[in-house]
């Protein structure tokens, strides 16, 4: 894509990265895209607001040029030092070596044990401006959202604010930058759900005390690194960033996530009839197969639903792999608050529910019953496992 004037002399000159396959080596994009959103401030003093990774570099030096000569560049303001953001600062540094760089205290020890950076570093604090001219910035403090030298920067003319990570999301921008009724908005409200908890969730609090630093300035404009522009409806992505991050001390949607693992076909039989049980009693019900659907999905409905039914067989006297690693991210996540039942076969001895049980003690979900059957379940097993399933939802109103 082209740069984008977002309002006057302020524009996008950000890329998609199209070709990552796992964001943070964890989490699958291979299907969406990332953006790497970058912005450049064009005035008596010009700067660049956040940066890109090390591989998309040169397209970003691409637009700059388009616009200005990077040699005249005053300022870059680093909001956040993960290298997706700011992997290109060494090359550019080439490109405009009297550059300052501007950003916490925090930053300025990372620029160092990342790059090896230490000089033209202007160090901001809270409430801090810089006056290029025709526009100022004003800089927030925002530690753990998701780093702890993380801030956001107000562009104070315009009140646009470029808040980095905070608020941004998954997806490739598609020949639109902004929430415009032309653009997929809703699809990108999902992919900012996915990024929101896979990669922020777990720092919530901090979230939250960032968007209450902003109650009361008329923001025009969200401009995150990742994600869509909100100029349209600025206030939407904090508000569904605000209803997400309350989920982390909240039970939940009235609704179950299903996961289930299997072997042979003995599980997923009992699966069916489970979820059967659960829409008995009213209850909708979400299903993942854990093999098979990226944990980056699984996520969000974990965060969001209130109910977590979990079946996969014993294997080797556990539980089986790769429901263990779906719940041991669940904890990294700091996913609580759950209500939760197992359920699955075993061939001799068992003991998967056994494990089952320990780690949602582990995770501090509260353990509704287990439903455990030897071999293929036979009719008798699968009417129990729908009562079972018709119980368990029942008890989500309790």
């Amino acid at each position: 894509m082209q740069p984008v004037e977002i309002r006057p002399s302020i524009h996008w000159i950000g890329v998609n990265d199209r070709h990552l396959e796992m964001f943070e080596g964890l989490w699958s994009i291979g299907d969406e895209g990332v953006s790497y959103n970058s912005y450049l401030i064009v005035d008596e003093k010009s700067a660049i607001i956040d940066l890109c990774s090390k591989m998309t570099a040169d397209e970003l030096f691409d637009h700059i040029r388009s616009i200005m000569e990077p040699s005249k560049l005053a300022y870059v303001v680093i909001n956040h030092m993960e290298p997706d953001h700011s992997g290109a600062l060494k090359a550019l540094l080439l490109l405009a070596p009297h550059i300052k760089l501007v950003g916490t205290a925090k930053t300025k020890e990372m620029l160092d044990s990342f790059y090896g950076i230490t000089n033209n570093v202007l160090v901001v604090s809270e409430g801090d401006e810089i006056d290029l001219g025709t526009h100022k910035l004003r800089f927030f403090s925002t530690p753990f959202v998701h780093w702890p030298e993380t801030m956001m920067t107000l562009e104070t003319t315009e009140k646009i604010l470029f808040s980095c990570d905070g608020f941004g999301g998954y997806g490739s921008l598609n020949g639109c930058i902004f929430d415009d009724p032309i653009n997929p908005v809703a699809w990108y409200e999902r992919q900012a759900l996915r990024y929101f908890v896979n990669i922020v969730a777990n720092y919530s609090k901090p979230v939250k005390n960032a968007i209450a630093k902003f109650q009361g300035i008329p923001i025009q404009v969200v401009a995150p690194s990742h994600g869509l522009i909100w100029r349209n409806s600025p206030n939407r992505i904090l508000e569904l960033y605000q209803k997400w991050a309350d989920y982390s001390t909240a039970p939940g949607d009235l609704a179950v996530t299903l996961l289930y693992a299997s072997m042979y076909g003995s599980t997923v039989r009992m699966m069916e009839v489970i979820a059967q049980g659960i829409v008995d009693a009213g209850v909708p019900v979400t299903i993942y197969h854990v093999s098979k659907a990226p944990v980056s999905e699984i996520l969000p409905s974990l965060w969001l639903n209130r109910g977590v039914m979990m079946g996969a067989p014993t294997y080797e006297g556990s539980l089986f792999p790769d429901m263990v690693s779906l719940l041991n991210m669940a904890k990294i996540k700091h996913i609580y608050n759950k209500k939760a039942a197992g359920f699955g076969s075993f061939a001799w001895g068992g003991g998967g529910q056994r494990e089952f049980n320990e780690l949602v003690q582990s995770l501090r979900w509260e353990a509704c019953g287990n439903f455990e059957y030897k071999g293929i379940p036979d009719s008798g097993d699968l009417d129990e496992g729908r009562k079972f399933g018709f119980e368990f939802a029942s008890k989500l109103n309790n």
